[in-house]
């Protein structure tokens, strides 16, 4: 069975100032929103992964109103929060043991930030054995500084943080072609 994990989509990684002086797909949370909808129609299982960040200065810090989900992907009833303060969706929370005992073997990706917790957690649930896709527009990443200074762009961060998962860890594609997959 397949299910969709939204990972970390919420009002604080808006703040871009604090995460970085660009970011990546403006669109990856209306993309988003677009395969959660699918998901729902489909009567699909749902998801929903919540950094709760322990730096008291960040905007996902549970004390911040960033850390709250973006309205486009609000939960509803039924629907399971997983609440985890690393990277990976998978530690520190019973998102594996739950995927299992629901059968599910393969996982749809999406969310923020492409090259922190959307990159983890694709790795850590292929390592696992689920069959994952992840959503190249329904993510997004930020630039980077790197070791002597030099900048990365946000585009080129995302791009290869897709190009190292791609085939090893997931099969990546584009909203439109997991839409149309899904019927």
């Amino acid at each position: 069975m397949k299910a969709l994990l939204l990972i970390d989509i919420q009002k604080g990684l808006q703040e871009q100032d604090y995460y970085g002086e660009e970011r990546n797909n403006p669109d990856a949370e209306v993309h988003s929103a677009q395969i959660l909808k699918a998901f729902r129609a489909k009567k699909l299982p749902v998801f929903h992964v919540q950094h709760c960040s322990t730096n008291p200065n960040s905007p996902l810090h549970p004390s911040k109103p960033g850390n709250a989900f973006n309205p486009l992907v609000q939960p509803e009833a039924g629907e399971p929060i997983f609440q985890k303060s690393v990277n990976s969706a998978f530690i520190g929370t019973d998102l594996e043991s739950t995927l299992k005992s629901e059968k599910i073997t393969d996982v749809v990706i999406v969310g923020l930030t492409t090259e922190h917790c959307i990159s983890t957690s694709t790795r850590m649930a292929a390592n696992l054995g689920f069959n994952v896709t992840l959503v190249s527009d329904a993510t997004a990443a930020f630039n980077k500084t790197g070791i002597n200074g030099e900048n990365y762009s946000a585009e080129l961060t995302h791009s290869l943080e897709l190009a190292n998962l791609k085939d090893e860890f997931a099969t990546v594609q584009n909203t439109q072609t997991l839409l149309e997959e899904l019927g």
